[in-house]
């Protein structure tokens, strides 16, 4: 049943649910090889306003199941070929929602029993009473109805579950795509203050991701590493023009302030929940392998792979970008300074994965080595 969904999931249920209650299905289908017995109980049921079909065979009854639609079928339990047991479980494959209701002799009980495990309503021992036969009759489409309805209001829950899953998902997706449209803005707010700057987020951004693809990493693993790599630095803009552009060394009191960038950075992106990880990975950007870095000093595996990854992206590209104090060093000579670092500033896979890279040279505006 493929009911579609209004602005109002429980009026959905609720209308479902008495749909299901007028059940139409009044067909029942009698199946045993003793033809008195068919023809008593389908005279007595139709006297009752049942439609009623016969079968003489386990066979007969599943070829009619396949045919048409029945409500209820009574099933001898011992029959030629293909016995009540047997037919029981390849009945309910044909239509789940059918009602089953088993014949069987008194001696028979066990066997009833294991009929009503396989899926069977009820079972009548014979000779059946008439009265015994209309209670269970009503019995098994009272259940089978509240059976219907219970289904029916499971699927619209599904349905209901999955399509507000999809619609917070959407609006995850653009919540998370304004997040990074404000960050980009920061970005270039935040650069334009240092010439030295501009484009280095997006190229840590792509170099990240080709390092963190160069590992292995899940496509969407890629992604938050790529993020990070766009919102790594933009706590520096909190970080004084001066310190910024500053052309000598660094103070010790200013290269402090530098350094509480990525506490400035955390702060703006914590209220954003739904960045995930990427917090994590710009909180661990200057992080150092032998525990060395800031701003918490961890050490090896519990640095995050984002934060690894981006610790190696990120002094790459400083150091083959040119700045106030210093021309950029070529491709070649900061992989032999960060093969020097290996194992103190870089975990060395992640060295020998920015080393493929960048000898690949796929990464655009990233040096190459000639």
């Amino acid at each position: 049943m493929n009911t579609p969904l209004s602005s109002d999931p429980l009026r959905d249920i609720d209308r479902a649910a008495a749909a299901l209650a007028d059940d139409s299905v009044r067909r029942i289908l009698v199946v045993d090889d003793e033809s008195t017995i068919r023809l008593a109980l389908s005279r007595y049921l139709r006297s009752r306003g049942f439609e009623v079909d016969v079968a003489e065979s386990g066979q007969h009854a599943l070829d009619s199941l396949g045919a048409n639609q029945y409500a209820l079928m009574l099933c001898d339990l011992r029959m030629p070929g293909l016995t009540g047991l047997e037919v029981v479980p390849r009945a309910l494959t044909i239509d789940g929602d059918l009602g089953i209701i088993m014949l069987t002799a008194v001696n028979d009980a066990g066997s009833a029993t294991e009929a009503l495990a396989s899926g069977a309503f009820d079972y009548l021992t014979k000779p059946v009473e008439l009265q015994d036969l209309q209670s269970a009759v009503e019995r098994a489409f009272s259940r089978r109805t509240h059976g219907k309805e219970r289904r029916a209001v499971d699927r619209l829950i599904r349905d209901e579950v999955a399509a507000r899953t999809i619609a917070l998902e959407n609006e995850k997706e653009a919540l998370r795509a304004l997040t990074v449209s404000v960050a980009d803005s920061l970005i270039n707010a935040m650069e334009a203050k240092d010439v030295y700057l501009r484009g280095h987020s997006h190229r840590v951004a792509e170099l990240g991701a080709a390092i963190a693809e160069e590992l292995g990493l899940s496509a969407a693993r890629v992604d938050v590493v790529r993020l990070a790599g766009r919102l790594h630095d933009v706590g520096k803009i909190g970080i004084r023009e001066e310190v910024l552009n500053k052309p000598a060394r660094l103070t010790e009191e200013e290269f402090a302030h530098v350094k509480d960038h990525v506490r400035i950075g955390v702060d703006i992106l914590a209220p954003l929940q739904h960045l995930g990880d990427v917090i994590g990975f710009v909180q661990d950007h200057h992080e150092h392998w032998d525990g060395g870095g800031y701003p918490r000093g961890m050490a090896g595996d519990a640095i995050t792979i984002g934060g690894r990854i981006l610790t190696a992206a990120d002094a790459f590209d400083a150091l083959t970008s040119k700045r106030a104090y210093r021309d950029p060093l070529t491709a070649a000579t900061t992989l032999d300074y960060l093969h020097s670092q290996v194992g103190r500033l870089v975990e060395p896979r992640i060295f020998d994965a920015l080393g493929n890279v960048i000898r690949s040279g796929r990464v655009d505006g990233i040096p190459r080595i000639e």
